[in-house]
């Protein structure tokens, strides 16, 4: 059985007024991984920042 089976299988007994509170748990992951996969490359830009903007760099770059 797939997790989403298994999920599925445990909201059958879920009562209707818990229902949207496990909606709204649902988005709340949602969101957070969204954010974590915007967050990360931010993360990352001040770290290689003193890479990027190196002469040698623009020099690599200048013929494309």
């Amino acid at each position: 059985m797939s997790r989403k089976e298994m999920i599925l299988k445990e909201m059958e007994e879920v009562p209707d007024p818990l229902l949207e509170q496990v909606v709204d748990y649902i988005r709340f992951l949602k969101l957070k991984m969204a954010r974590e996969k915007f967050e990360l490359p931010l993360l990352s830009e001040s770290s290689l920042k003193k890479d990027w903007l190196r002469p040698e760099e623009d020099e690599a770059w200048q013929d494309l």
